[in-house]
């Protein structure tokens, strides 16, 4: 049996399912097991949601928020002990899985400090005797999916803002890390939150279907673009849902002829290989000015082939292993689809040799940078599919930034891209023509904070799931004008006389 039970309408429950392991990718061992979510058990937790929806929507924003302040001081008050725990389970450097729970605290932070906030609009309306102002009401029960990559901020990211905008929850986390789900889970359990309002559903792929296709008013999902499509496409056909998707990108650094090469080099190096280059914001592509191509090809190249790859509970690490086998082998495949593309290896650490393996973590998914460069070729695969690992890029580029945007653009994603410049205008004309949700200015492409949306366009994305823009995919406005006058008039002239005949 499981040592763990989803969470359904208050109570942890076994559910109906096979069990499974949560494995650490270091080094194989097993850090629990965890019941499969089935189709009946997403449908019992999303029945419970429906239930508790109209209780709990009564209550007020401030009432609601309460329940979350307590998670964000055990957030911040476990904050090594959970961040240890994210990094033995998704396998990123410590300080990185430090980061994720602090993120969390920061997005929860931000949700219940917004139910003190004003919400909906006033707006001013041509007749003086009416006022005109906007309305949110919440949408119902919110289906969320998230990753892995950040197994316990992304979560917040939906649900913070979901729950205080008076919406109730079905949470599948991502079937690599259920255990930071079950600490999230028991943070949910310990606040004495009304039963229903918040549900956990470990699984797979087929319990986030279930959701999907199940009885919910809004789908949040972060996660492969392959995946999102297939969501998004999945809730169109239902006009009285929502959907809010963030997805994966192909994203580059452009490095220009104005470049400061140490912020361009630092830059590029945490863009591509911070987590292992598992984030939707890697990049995989760095974009640099033939003026300045070789010296940064040469620093960029000696960083990349000395870079610390390592046990990632250790502070002297700076990537740890990718999370399972099937990354193991998606790497490997885009190394070799390279090779046949005709490009120049520069870089290919992505077989470790055994004294780069840390004592005692053998059965670790390790892997090291792969770098490579190439002229620019919009028929290359290479630079047009996401591998999501430490693969990377460098294409030369000649003339002036509008060339570097052009190639920059030339992908199916737009999620996240840098420019790394001293002039100002090179700066602002990437700025205005970059096709991305999330551009920085001398800065890696990772690194958002949670004020600020996160989404993409094209295909990274549909909506932003993440702070105010989070509230738009789960309330519905109200456009509301209400007459102070005895008498009726109406907008544009339209005549209110009432003729009758004679």
């Amino acid at each position: 049996m499981a040592e763990h039970d989803h969470y359904v309408d208050g109570e942890w429950v076994a559910g109906g399912g096979d069990d499974f392991e949560s494995v650490n990718p270091a080094n194989g061992e097993v850090l629990g097991t965890f019941p499969r979510g089935t189709e009946a058990d997403v449908e019992d937790a999303v029945a419970a949601a429906d239930e508790a929806f109209e209780t709990w929507r009564d209550l007020s924003y401030v009432d609601r928020a309460e329940y979350l302040w307590e998670i964000y001081h055990e957030l911040r008050d476990r904050h090594e002990e959970l961040g240890e725990i994210v990094t033995k389970e998704c396998g990123k450097e410590i300080s990185e899985g430090k980061a994720d729970v602090t993120e969390a605290w920061h997005m929860v932070e931000w949700a219940a400090g917004n139910a003190r906030h004003p919400h909906g609009d006033i707006v001013p309306s041509e007749i003086a005797a009416k006022d005109a102002y906007m309305r949110r009401k919440p949408r119902g029960v919110v289906g969320c999916i998230t990753p892995w990559n950040f197994p316990v901020a992304i979560p917040f990211w939906h649900m913070a803002v979901s729950l205080v905008e008076g919406n109730t929850v079905v949470w599948k986390p991502a079937e690599q890390t259920p255990w930071c789900g079950q600490i999230i889970a028991e943070m949910f359990d310990d606040t004495g939150i009304p039963d229903g309002v918040f549900n956990m559903v470990q699984g797979f792929g087929d319990a986030g279907a279930a959701i999907v296709d199940g009885d919910v008013d809004t789908v949040m999902f972060t996660g492969s673009a392959e995946v999102g499509h297939g969501v998004a496409q999945e809730v169109a056909r239902d006009p009285s849902k929502n959907v809010s998707t963030e997805m994966g990108g192909k994203n580059a650094v452009v490095i220009t002829d104005e470049a400061d090469l140490d912020i361009a080099v630092h830059s590029a190096v945490m863009s591509s290989f911070k987590t292992t280059g598992q984030r939707c914001v890697s990049s995989e592509r760095l974009i640099v000015h033939a003026d300045v191509y070789d010296e940064f090809k040469e620093r960029f190249v000696e960083l990349a082939e000395t870079v610390s790859v390592g046990d990632p509970l250790e502070e002297d690490t700076f990537m740890g292993p990718v999370v399972d086998e099937s990354q193991v082998e998606k790497f490997h495949r885009y190394n070799d689809l390279v090779r046949k593309e005709g490009v120049n290896v520069l870089v290919d650490r992505a077989d470790l040799d055994d004294a780069e393996i840390p004592d005692g973590h053998e059965e670790g998914y390790w892997v090291g940078p792969f770098v490579y460069e190439t002229e620019y070729d919009p028929e290359l695969r290479c630079l047009k599919e996401e591998v999501f690992g430490p693969h990377v890029a460098l294409v030369e580029y000649e003339g002036d930034v509008d060339r570097a945007i052009e190639i920059h653009n030339d992908v199916p994603y737009g999620l996240a891209g840098a420019v790394v410049s001293e002039d100002y205008r090179q700066i602002n004309r990437y700025r205005d023509r970059a096709e991305v949700g999330l551009a920085y200015g001398n800065l890696p492409c990772i690194g958002a904070e949670v004020q600020l949306p996160f989404g993409g366009v094209k295909h990274s994305g549909q909506g932003a799931p993440h702070a105010r823009e989070a509230i738009e995919a789960v309330t519905e406005r109200t456009a509301w004008t209400l007459n102070n006058s005895s008498d009726i008039e109406m907008a544009q002239g339209l005549s209110a006389d009432i003729k009758t005949e004679d």
